[in-house]
């Protein structure tokens, strides 16, 4: 793993006390259920659902995978993620992971690329736009995990899914083309990041 990111993994673990209780209970269920689903079947499949796929559910996709690693849990949990409508990983997405210390290359020149996220040698996941359900997620009996309340409001059931959970965060598009945008991007990454590492730090301890 990327030195940079390792840092900030260790610097999660140390700040799991700032999540407040009634986060705590949320991710727990989360994790109670992850637990489950490994100890039956040996693997467990999240997908973040966001209803553009372009910032908050491509975050928990990135995140997922680097603690899965982090808390060598990786052989067990897979991360993907997914939208109501197809855009495009936005670019302050990308400057944000950047900045955080992710090496980011991409695939094809069409508005949707491609994006490769690479955390350590030989670790990467692919971020790209796409409707919850497409071919390259899993179809059926993964843990839905809904990051913005307009894709918690307007896709009450979602196919496929062995459970659903909601941990809506603040949209950090409210402030593209403001002097916070870098900021509010990066804030909101750490912020999906930290309770990410508290959900699975619970795995890891089962």
């Amino acid at each position: 793993m990327y030195p940079k990111i390792k840092t900030q993994c260790l610097k999660f673990q140390n700040e799991l006390h700032l999540i407040s209780e009634e986060r705590q209970l949320i991710l727990k269920s989360i994790a109670d259920a992850l637990v489950t689903r490994i100890n039956s079947e040996g693997r467990a499949a999240l997908i973040y659902i966001c209803t553009h796929n372009s910032r908050r559910s491509h975050f928990g996709q990135i995140w997922a995978n680097v603690l899965a690693e982090f808390y060598e849990i990786s052989a067990s949990i897979k991360a993907f993620s997914g939208g109501t409508e197809v855009t495009a990983l936005h670019p302050n997405s990308i400057q944000a992971l950047r900045t955080l210390g992710f090496q980011i290359t991409s695939q094809g020149q069409d508005a949707n690329p491609i994006h490769t996220v690479s955390f350590g040698e030989g670790l990467s996941t692919d971020c790209f736009s796409k409707i919850y359900d497409d071919p390259s997620n899993p179809q059926n009996d993964f843990f839905a995990v809904m990051t913005c309340s307009h894709a918690d409001q307007n896709c009450p059931f979602i196919p496929g899914a062995a459970a659903r959970f909601s941990t809506p965060y603040e949209d950090p598009k409210r402030f593209d083309s403001t002097p916070q945008e870098a900021e509010k991007y990066v804030e909101r990454c750490l912020d999906i990041g930290l309770e990410i590492a508290y959900m699975l730090s619970l795995v890891s301890n089962r």
